[in-house]
């Protein structure tokens, strides 16, 4: 609800991005022989396969209420997430190790160089164009928070996901990059197989951290703590309201419910309390668009 990012903008992105690159890495993999450049190939596809799934689960959470999911289905979004965690962690991660380990037992030269190096400047520059596409909604949520800060609130699954995995892919590239010029430079080839352990290494521990932070809203997480202050102040102000004694939120993907139990102004029949207590929930929802469910319990205390 801190700003109104496009998710699927910033999935596109990485889509297209990702796709020229798997095709440019795959070429140069079977060029060149490099087992860097496989297991960036490999994690190229893994991500393109990746926002795949979560566009699957953008669109589902905009099907219609049913009686069995009467809250929706936005909380679909947050399962492909996790799915595309899982499966960097192994399509990604663990493909990567057992591809550098292979290499190490199996050496062998780096062939046609300068290719693998010109596929590699090739995917830094796609992969910045799409991190900066993320980086844009990204910053649409901020509001002054660091990159970190921002990573452990934001409520944003797919932007989490595509932040997380541009920045594993802008730093696997560079690993391989390196790997592949010094092994060319010394002509010995455990530096590519070095290179391709420490992608996989990358994409594990970045794959930990997103599964994380996409438990958390999979369990069920309110708004973040800085808007959540901003609307209990917005309620508190309205007219009509005395004391608000609590107020519960949850996210349901994009959409996000709110309970109030408040203390509201005497106004001497029910009519006048029910109407009081309409007017604060059509406020709150133009000033929270986001807010698709209230419920509002008025009350003498809490």
């Amino acid at each position: 609800m801190a700003g109104q990012a496009n998710s699927l903008k910033s999935v596109l992105f990485a889509l297209g991005a990702n796709s020229a690159i798997a095709v440019a890495k795959g070429v140069a993999a079977f060029i060149t022989g490099s087992s860097a450049m496989l297991a960036e190939c490999v994690h190229s596809i893994a991500d393109a396969g990746n926002q795949v799934l979560l566009i699957l689960g953008l669109r589902q959470t905009s099907k219609p209420p049913t009686d069995e999911h009467p809250m929706g289905f936005g909380k679909s979004v947050y399962f492909w997430s996790f799915l595309v965690a899982v499966i960097l962690f192994t399509v990604g991660g663990m493909f990567s190790i057992y591809e550098g380990v292979h290499k190490l037992q199996h050496p062998a030269p780096v062939q046609s160089p300068m290719v693998a190096i010109g596929v590699l400047v090739f995917a830094i520059i796609a992969e910045s164009i799409s991190m900066w596409g993320c980086m844009r909604e990204v910053n649409k949520e901020r509001m002054g928070r660091s990159l970190a800060q921002w990573f452990r609130q934001s409520r944003s699954s797919a932007l989490i996901v595509v932040f997380g995995e541009d920045i594993a892919a802008l730093l696997g590239l560079v690993f391989a990059l390196i790997a592949v010029v010094v092994a060319v430079l010394t002509g010995n080839p455990f530096w590519d197989a070095a290179g391709t352990i420490s992608i996989g290494v990358l994409l594990i521990v970045v794959a930990v951290f997103i599964a994380i932070e996409v438990k958390q809203l999979l369990i069920g997480q309110g708004i973040d703590p800085l808007t959540l202050k901003e609307l209990r102040a917005f309620v508190e102000s309205r007219d009509g309201v005395d004391e608000v004694f609590n107020l519960i939120t949850m996210h349901f993907g994009p959409d996000v419910m709110v309970a109030v139990k408040a203390r509201m102004t005497p106004t001497g029949s029910d009519r006048d309390l029910v109407a009081a207590i309409n007017r604060v929930e059509r406020e709150v929802r133009e000033a929270y668009p986001a807010i698709t469910w209230s419920f509002f319990e008025p009350d003498l205390e809490d």
